[in-house]
């Protein structure tokens, strides 16, 4: 079964793809403010939205070949767990993506002793726990977070809560799967070889992808650039859509020339 793709906009194609527990529409606030330019291909990840029951497992080479067989040759925009696999797209399949941008995404979401810009793994642990007991809870606990510091909380924090379930409810075991690639998945080896230029978007006060973590992954990625949106949470396309939004299309427009 292919995956569900909304086809909006007008222009050259872009990909973008959302993060854990929500679905291409947590983007409309981008989407209008790129319609105008882009022909945007809004992807409902492996077991989200209106790919809830598509069979694709959410693991990174499998959601990125998937996702491959239902876009054009395009640039790729991946938020949070977007961006995860829409790195792993970029690097083994340049030929098909020219250009990828990262938003308030890593390539290795947990600290290590030699990337402490990351997240606790007990954060993740305590996420994963509370999926077995209670996955509305936990997905609100996540929500939260990811809305905490922006200086647009309160606002943030309602749209997520609104989308999380407008396109219908996740998958228990595809919630669980994305919480594992997460916690577990390091693309940092990938960067030195990634072969399309890439853009690095972060939210100055984003509590769950350190815009440090950000700045550093660009500097081990060739033509890679780092944007810091003021002000901004973990989901800038929300509350800062026009700022995004720009940041993205000056991108772009450089590439293509």
């Amino acid at each position: 079964m292919s995956l569900h793709v909304d086809v909006i906009g007008h222009g050259p194609p872009l990909v973008l793809l959302h993060g854990w527990a929500m679905h291409g529409g947590i983007f409309a606030p981008l989407v209008e403010a790129l319609r105008a330019r882009r022909t945007l291909h809004v992807v409902d990840l492996p077991g989200h939205g209106h790919n809830r029951d598509c069979g694709v497992p959410l693991a990174l080479e499998a959601c990125a070949r998937a996702v491959l067989e239902v876009v054009p040759d395009a640039p790729w925009c991946g938020w949070s767990l977007g961006g995860l696999v829409a790195l792993q797209a970029a690097a083994t399949a340049p030929a098909r993506i020219p250009a990828l941008a990262m938003l308030c995404a890593t390539p290795k979401f947990v600290v290590a002793d030699d990337w402490p810009q990351g997240m606790p793994a007990t954060v993740f642990h305590g996420f994963a726990d509370g999926l077995r007991l209670d996955w509305r809870a936990t997905i609100d606990r996540f929500i939260a977070l990811e809305a905490f510091g922006s200086d647009h909380m309160r606002e943030e924090l309602r749209m997520l809560r609104d989308a999380v379930l407008a396109h219908g409810e996740p998958s228990p075991r595809v919630l669980a799967e994305g919480l594992h690639v997460l916690e577990t998945g390091d693309l940092r080896a990938m960067l030195p070889a990634l072969r399309v230029p890439s853009l690095w978007i972060g939210g100055r006060r984003d509590r769950l992808v350190d815009p440090r973590a950000m700045e550093a992954a660009a500097r081990l990625a060739p033509a890679a650039r780092f944007v810091e949106v003021a002000h901004a949470g973990h989901a800038p396309f929300l509350t800062h859509a026009d700022a995004v939004a720009g940041a993205l299309q000056d991108f772009l427009a450089e590439v293509a020339a």
